[in-house]
């Protein structure tokens, strides 16, 4: 397989929801994972662990556990939708119906990779704010990114899963996962069935990054 250079690999990291059945090989998922544990963390602590369910009667447990909340989220998405443009409209229906395969094809991955963290092996300096807390995370979603950078350099589909965030303790004990121990993120992995990973869209840099102060202007000298 050709090498993916760093930026083309983030730039083409397509959240890919249609995976064939064929097995990883060893030696490609050995590499997946060993991208996620270079990731950077708070005093190098690494507070997460990834299970790999392979195990088929694991995976479809946890597949009808997907399908049941992502039922309950796609309903509500839909209807969302109406007021939309057309072409928004049609692209986020295009969206809903791979998740909607996913949804019914989530055991069927290969592999799902499954991200767990330890609190008490973590700094969360936001804890006591007025606010969501979200610096925790800062030490779990760089191993998460990391392996599905791997994957998109290894050509393997991946995309990043939250919902069964909701179901914690049933997924704690399909899977054995110490009470002291969360999750938080699920992550089905395999070949693409379709044309996989491609071109992505984002908004412009103009509109995310500032100047000094907030909404300042950033710009940059043209060489």
């Amino acid at each position: 397989m050709p090498e993916t250079g760093l930026y083309e690999a983030m730039s083409t990291l397509r959240a890919v929801r249609r995976l064939r059945t064929d097995p990883i090989p060893d030696d490609v998922l050995q590499r997946v994972l060993q991208a996620a544990s270079w990731a950077p963390t708070g005093s190098n602590a690494q507070p997460w662990r990834v299970i790999v369910v392979r195990e088929t009667s694991l995976k479809q447990r946890l597949g009808a556990l997907y399908a049941e909340r992502w039922n309950e989220f796609s309903g509500k998405y839909d209807a969302m939708l109406a007021g939309l443009p057309l072409t928004e409209r049609e692209r986020q229906q295009r969206m809903l119906r791979a998740g909607n395969y996913l949804a019914e094809h989530f055991g069927e991955s290969p592999a799902i990779l499954v991200f767990c963290f330890a609190p008490k092996l973590m700094a969360i300096t936001d804890a006591a704010l007025d606010r969501p807390s979200v610096v925790g995370g800062a030490s779990i979603y760089t191993a998460v990114e990391n392996a599905l950078l791997a994957c998109r350099a290894e050509g393997l589909g991946c995309t990043l899963t939250t919902l069964l965030c909701m179901c914690e303790s049933e997924v704690r004990e399909i899977l054995a996962i110490p009470e002291d121990w969360g999750t938080a993120a699920h992550i089905p992995i395999g070949y693409p069935k379709l044309r996989g990973h491609g071109p992505i869209t984002r908004r412009p840099v103009e509109q995310l990054a500032y100047a000094d102060r907030w909404k300042h202007p950033l710009s940059f000298k043209t060489p």
